[in-house]
């Protein structure tokens, strides 16, 4: 009888350490995940431009931290956060690029169009595009995909077949080199100066090649890969020219916005090919000299907020309208749609949606577009504001 009570003690004590001490274990677990939500808040609240993917295991306050990252700043500050606990740590982090990459850290898009897909896989959804000589960084390899950050910050996945890989100092030769830009919605690279037989690829507006030499009807020019070819000089212009004599306007954004109406829409698209509503107001802006951010609820976040009062009265040709679903108690607001206001008094804006066509937020117009009228959200002017959202290539090319 004495032994069992004995036992029952031992037992009774062993319950209560074992409590005690997964109470303890809980709430450093929780401590961690605080720091750990803390440092992704910080470093990387847009999955779309920043990568922060890490877990952890905790055993024997042993911490074993999983996952990758592309900012050292976030990593080091994880890690020095976790040593104040007086934890032991195991870090298998992968920080992006990696040995995986290899020294080929760079790209350029190597195609017209590259696809940019949310997964590593034909079938995964289209993200974004880029256009032919789009510089970007490389940041991982899987498979037969490369996950590469372009010019805009978006981060995704591209086939091999998109790009050339290269060194850093490969690709200062290209940044340093003579380009031209294609300046037609589409068209052909040839083989030969004739232009008449052997195509080597489409090329679509926007699309930079580098610039070899010229004759009176065409530019010799150099793809990516050192393929060469021949396009129409009458459907191209040398680059630093095409930017030097590139200055933003109300007009010029207009017309810009106005040559592509009829063009298709397209989920994830930013090319003549086809684009949505973002990737039209993206490509606007890119060829009146700008990078501006992917996505609309990503726009919304550029430029100078116009239009407080949601009337149209301050707004101005060339600023972006912004739709979707207001706040509320319970939610946040929902960005799903962009435009450009086109300034006139008939109240119109120009947009992406089936195909790019104009709309009007004018009762009167037979354009009106009760739909989106109702969605309204607000608008912000692009136009000669300085912001680390909006790039201007002049000053990325220093000219």
């Amino acid at each position: 009888m004495i032994p069992t009570m004995k036992l029952q003690k031992h037992l009774l004590l062993f319950v209560m350490i074992l409590v005690i001490s997964c109470k303890d274990h809980s709430l450093l677990k929780n401590k961690i995940i605080s720091i750990n939500e803390g440092i992704e808040a910080h470093f990387a609240p847009d999955k779309r431009v920043n990568i922060y993917d890490i877990n952890f295991d905790l055993k024997n306050e042993k911490v074993t931290i999983k996952g990758e990252t592309n900012s050292t700043l976030a990593h080091q500050t994880l890690l020095d956060s976790l040593k104040n606990l007086g934890l032991n740590l195991i870090d298998q982090t992968r920080i992006l690029p990696d040995s995986k990459v290899g020294d080929k850290k760079y790209a350029i898009a190597n195609n017209s169009v590259i696809n940019i897909r949310s997964k590593p896989k034909h079938s995964a959804e289209l993200g974004s595009q880029a256009l032919l000589g789009t510089l970007s960084k490389i940041l991982d390899k899987q498979g037969d995909f490369y996950r590469i950050q372009t010019p805009d910050g978006y981060i995704s996945w591209v086939d091999k077949g998109g790009i050339y890989p290269m060194r850093k100092e490969l690709l200062d030769v290209w940044s340093n080199s003579k380009k031209i830009i294609y300046t037609n919605t589409a068209g052909f690279v040839y083989e030969h100066k004739h232009l008449d037989q052997n195509i080597i690829s489409d090329i679509t507006l926007g699309g930079v090649l580098k610039y070899l030499s010229e004759d009176q009807k065409t530019y010799k020019v150099e793809y990516p890969d050192q393929r060469k070819g021949y396009i129409k000089k009458s459907e191209a212009i040398l680059l630093k020219d095409w930017l030097k004599n590139n200055v933003a306007t109300q007009e010029s954004i207009e017309k810009t916005a106005k040559s592509m109406l009829g063009f298709p829409y397209l989920w994830g698209g930013t090319s003549s090919k086809g684009m949505d509503c973002s990737g039209f107001t993206k490509m606007t802006y890119l060829l009146n000299g700008f990078v501006i951010p992917r996505d609309a609820s990503q726009q919304i976040n550029g430029g100078t907020i116009v239009d407080y009062d949601l009337n149209f009265k301050n707004l101005q040709k060339g600023d972006l309208l912004f739709f979707g679903t207001r706040a509320a108690a319970n939610k946040k607001q929902k960005v799903v749609h962009v435009g450009i206001w086109l300034g006139n008094d008939k109240m119109e804006f120009i947009h992406a949606s089936g195909n790019v066509h104009i709309s009007s937020m004018d009762k009167q117009n037979p354009l009106y577009d009760d739909f989106n009228k109702k969605r309204y959200l607000g608008s912000r002017r692009y136009l000669g504001v300085k912001d680390k959202n909006i790039i201007e290539l002049k000053e990325r090319m220093k000219l």
